[in-house]
């Protein structure tokens, strides 16, 4: 798990960025170690058949270094990518629904415009996936409101790109008993949470599926690649 792959430091949410020399070396590992690279879309439509070194690269909010300083990188080493994209990512300082301290950072870091996500399209390293409207904290809102950010923000991304939105990500990982079921009545094949530890496609729910959130390290990569 990923956000922002950028060299500026920032005061607080250091947690959502590597560098891109951090990026890069870190794919450089996963290359060297044989691992086979999935959108998360491909990876759930083919989960009875994976190798035992694959991974599924992802993305939450949409910040516009995905393009200019991870997709260089992914190239690079032919490894794909899921984005998980807000749909009002622009103007929305979307911290406070969480950490009030953590105001008018997010604000501040550039966003992907439709442009640019149709050349991370054309790319075809390249899956966009939900991260809801707004990215509101689902234990603070109705189950109406929560139906209508995961639903709308799949209807905006196929209508916006012509392409089939598979894939769903929890904003801040936050979810309750029976919002995995929300998101599977909208037509998602599959969601992600921020729970950390290796996923087992066979075993666990599609729709609170686990990820290891990685940060501007490297000898810690390692150590988190062969830990779990």
């Amino acid at each position: 798990m990923y956000h922002s792959i950028n060299s500026t430091k920032l005061k607080r949410l250091k947690g959502i960025r590597v560098s891109p020399k951090n990026f890069e070396r870190q794919l450089s590992y996963l290359a060297k170690k044989g691992f086979k690279s999935y959108t998360l879309g491909e990876m759930i439509e083919q989960k009875e058949y994976l190798a035992s070194k694959s991974v599924v690269i992802t993305f939450d909010d949409g910040y516009r270094d995905n393009l200019t300083n991870a997709l260089p990188v992914l190239e690079k080493y032919n490894f794909k990518a899921t984005i998980f994209v807000i749909i009002n990512r622009f103007d929305n300082d979307w911290s406070l629904h969480r950490k009030t301290k953590n105001a008018d950072i997010v604000n501040k870091i550039e966003k992907l415009s439709d442009e640019d996500i149709k050349t991370l399209l054309k790319s075809g390293l390249i899956e966009i996936g939900a991260h809801t409207l707004n990215h509101k904290n689902f234990s603070k809102i109705s189950q109406k409101e929560k139906k209508k950010e995961i639903v709308k923000s799949k209807e905006i991304l196929e209508q916006k790109f012509n392409i089939k939105c598979k894939t769903f990500s929890y904003p801040f990982g936050i979810y309750e008993k029976g919002d995995e079921e929300l998101v599977k009545d909208a037509g998602f094949t599959g969601a992600v949470t921020t729970e950390v530890r290796r996923a087992d496609l066979n075993k666990d729910d599609l729709f609170l599926l686990p990820r290891i959130n990685i940060k501007d390290e490297y000898l810690k990569f390692i150590y988190k690649m062969r830990k779990f």
